[in-house]
């Protein structure tokens, strides 16, 4: 006997074509793979994530963004070391957190709303901060014109979205570093 899941899964199945059907369910498999190799490394952040632990989750993705750089601290990684993040790492971090936040947190979330305020890779160029600053404000890390403190931050589901991981963009390079992760997540097609 079927069940309505089962029936609903049919329907869907049957308007996509083998192909396409293929290639979701290869893109499925490849997100899987991505988070089981390297279990030990991202297992911590599942967890915290899954249990909406959504502060800590924050300090573990900048943890385990530091270890991937091999640097010692946040303060030790310079713009140029993210010109070669590993676009997988980036991927999989943003997989994890879209996932558990129900697409309302995460790298791809921040850029999208970076765009969608006129910043480009033009405007990364150029260090143009203005578009860092309306992004700030939009996702609740700047208020009225100025940065509030990190453990200031919304750190509930309700926050703005794309007002997490955040933690991880405050570097003593500052707006220079965000720009560089921007120009980042873009070449990594984010």
């Amino acid at each position: 006997m079927q069940t309505d899941k089962d029936l609903t899964t049919n329907r869907q199945d049957q308007e996509f074509s083998l192909p396409e059907r293929v290639a979701h369910l290869e893109k499925r498999l490849d997100e899987a793979l991505m988070i089981i190799a390297d279990t030990y490394r991202y297992g911590k952040l599942r967890e915290l994530l899954a249990a909406n632990k959504w502060k800590e989750a924050d300090l573990e993705t900048t943890k385990v963004m530091i270890d991937i750089t091999g640097k010692a601290e946040l303060d030790d990684i310079t713009p140029n070391d993210l010109q070669t993040f590993p676009c997988n790492a980036i991927m999989v971090i943003d997989q994890l957190w879209q996932k558990y936040s129900n697409n309302r947190f995460g790298f791809s979330v921040q850029l999208s709303i970076y765009q969608s305020l006129g910043g480009n890779m033009d405007t990364i160029r150029a260090q143009n901060n203005e578009f860092l600053q309306r992004t700030g404000e939009k996702i609740g890390w700047h208020v009225n014109g100025k940065r509030i403190e990190y453990d200031d931050f919304d750190f509930c589901i309700e926050a703005s979205e794309g007002a997490l991981p955040g933690n991880w963009w405050f570097s003593p390079y500052g707006a220079k570093m965000a720009n560089f992760f921007l120009a980042r997540l873009i070449s990594c097609e984010l």
